[in-house]
């Protein structure tokens, strides 16, 4: 298994730059010594954040005609966007609504939502996945484990309002898309969010040496993921080809190696 350089000059660009995972996966890139483009709807919140050293595109995948100017010159796209999987302000509503509504007529309150899992996780990644480059080299989405186990619990739970259906709905537009991607499941997440914290401070996130770092396929696994984990496995798969045209689960599992060696972890694909 041969590592793939991942060039200095190639852009790459993360959507949902600012929230837990995605905040994690600008500060690991920037390491490295990557350009980054970080999509936002709050310039002002980037710049401070990662101390001015990422490029800003201000845009919304949930609007197409704010994608052109985004995704131009992107060689890579990290997409960490996403909403919660219940009703909340993150849902921002356009109207007034009850809880009543949110337990008897679930598709009338996704209707009034101008940020649910539909809006962001479905259409906003075919948006996304429409605007890509064609030259794109890789297209890396972070999606949920439990969208081939929605009928069984906790995950039939966990989509009462359909955020399994929406992962879906963008795994699927993406892997017929033609571009190359890697998409990666991760379980119920854990360590952060991470929300308006300096650089710094995003450098230093630690697990804390809980639990190691575990791959598999299908869609069988079960307990929980860190969010640095799956930052870093959005950072370090772009330099393998053994990613590419993949799709895994991520789980933290077992006694946690001082160095996590993700080329043999991503060996197993």
């Amino acid at each position: 298994m041969t590592p793939v350089n991942v060039s200095s000059e190639d852009l790459i660009l993360v959507t949902g730059a600012t929230g837990g995972v995605g905040q994690l996966t600008v500060a690991k890139l920037l390491e490295k010594g990557l350009r980054v483009r970080a999509l936002t709807r709050n310039p002002t919140k980037v710049q401070t954040m990662f101390d001015n050293r990422v490029e800003i595109a201000e845009g919304d995948i949930r609007n197409p005609d704010t994608l052109h100017s985004v995704v131009a010159g992107v060689k890579y796209i990290i997409c960490c966007t996403g909403t919660t999987a219940y009703p909340s302000e993150k849902w921002q509503f356009q109207s007034s609504w009850n809880w009543l509504e949110a337990l008897f007529d679930s598709e009338k309150l996704k209707q009034k939502a101008a940020n649910s899992p539909e809006k962001v996780d479905a259409e906003g990644v075919i948006n996304l996945v429409s605007a890509a480059p064609g030259d794109l080299k890789r297209f890396v989405f972070v999606s949920s484990c439990g969208i081939l186990r929605k009928n069984q619990f906790p995950f039939s739970l966990l989509n009462a309002f359909g955020v399994l259906d929406a992962k879906q709905k963008g795994e699927e537009a993406i892997v017929n898309s033609g571009l190359p991607y890697t998409i990666i499941r991760p379980v119920r997440l854990i360590d952060g969010p991470y929300t308006s914290y300096d650089l710094n401070t995003l450098l230093k996130a630690s697990t804390q040496a809980k639990l190691g770092v575990v791959i598999d396929t299908g869609d069988k696994v079960v307990g929980q993921t860190s969010r640095i984990d799956v930052a870093a496995a959005c950072v370090e798969c772009l330099a393998y080809t053994e990613c590419e045209n993949k799709i895994f689960e991520l789980v933290n599992q077992g006694k946690r190696p001082s160095v996590i060696d993700w080329q043999a972890l991503f060996a197993t694909l």
